[in-house]
């Protein structure tokens, strides 16, 4: 488990101020995004983790132990159990797909049979077993990066860290690698901790995130709870405006999976109970690890607010009403 409590992270050559009050855990075994724009400190906080940056203040604990604390020939034996991938794949062109995996392996004195196993058993994993005399020069991008995957893994790490390691990548080829990484996290349970500004990667793979903006955490918690809620922050990250809402009557925004029973016609249950039909002011279904969640935004009259509410509680929806973002603001103040 990783624990980060109130982190500061400052550039010691400028006195600017990169990582502020930092607070997150990451749990064993969980798919985990640092979210953000370029320059939001989300790279900075993985290379905090992995024990490649220092931090002045606050700490950040991995399983138990201080990273700041540790040694040098502590440092090096903990950063065998990181795996690392990095968005422009970082392979040996001289080498073959084989050489490249196997090198850590090499770097640390593993013998020719120990390394022999373990390089084809990953790269049976993904995929690429046939490919393992091929160059770099040879290999599609999405390619690249399995060997880069099976290479980060050769140590068996507890935590496989991800920096950008899709952005370079065509959408489907990054659905492929997606796929790959939810599939090697639910067969040996390792922890994935995603840097990405891709709220698609977020959604496709991801249990739980953070979202970054200068340094700061603005919001976090499960990736269904961040869409849900719908943040600031979040609408800053999409470059888009906040909810427009009607002058009359109240915005209520619903929450559910539309492909459970009954979920489909929710919309027009509601029509036939209430004998009304709710205006759609937005709405938009998204893909969420392999399930479609739908988010409305209905207007509902004032003397039915209640009702609906009461009914949704029934069907046990989630949902929420929206204010103006003027409005959320005086209440934060």
């Amino acid at each position: 488990m990783i624990e980060i409590t109130n982190l500061k992270k400052v550039w010691e050559s400028d006195g600017v101020t990169v990582l502020d009050d930092i607070n997150l855990s990451i749990h064993d075994g969980e798919i985990y995004a640092l979210v953000g724009r370029s320059g939001a400190g989300k790279s900075t906080l993985l290379r905090c983790i992995n024990g490649l940056t220092s931090y002045q203040e606050g700490s950040l604990k991995v399983d138990g132990r201080e990273v700041r604390e540790l040694s040098n020939a502590e440092l090096r034996e903990f950063r065998r159990h990181m795996g690392m991938i990095f968005q422009h794949f970082s392979l040996l062109e001289r080498e073959t797909v084989y050489q490249n995996v196997a090198l850590p392996m090499k770097c640390w004195k593993y013998s020719k049979e120990e390394i022999d196993k373990k390089v084809m058993e990953l790269l049976e994993l993904v995929g690429l077993a046939d490919k393992k005399d091929a160059k770099p020069r040879n290999l599609s991008g999405g390619q690249k990066q399995r060997v880069a995957i099976a290479r980060a893994l050769t140590m068996d790490p507890k935590y496989l860290l991800c920096d950008e390691a899709t952005s370079a990548l065509d959408p489907k080829t990054t659905n492929s690698i997606l796929d790959l990484l939810m599939e090697i996290n639910k067969k040996i349970g390792i922890t994935i901790i995603i840097v990405t500004h891709q709220m698609e990667v977020v959604r496709h793979a991801c249990h739980r995130c953070c979202i970054l903006e200068h340094g700061i955490i603005s919001a976090k918690g499960s990736v269904e709870e961040i869409f849900v809620e719908q943040p600031a922050s979040l609408q800053r990250l999409l470059g888009e405006e906040g909810h427009k809402l009607s002058k009359s009557g109240r915005t209520i925004q619903i929450c559910h999976y539309v492909d459970e029973p009954g979920n489909a016609g929710l919309l027009g249950e509601m029509a036939i109970r209430f004998n009304r039909a709710f205006p759609i002011t937005q709405g938009l279904i998204q893909a969420y690890r392999g399930r479609d969640l739908g988010i409305f935004a209905i207007n509902v009259d004032d003397d039915l607010f209640a009702q609906v509410c009461e009914f949704l509680d029934e069907r046990k929806v989630e949902y929420k009403e929206l204010v103006a973002l003027d409005e959320e603001e005086t209440e934060a103040e």
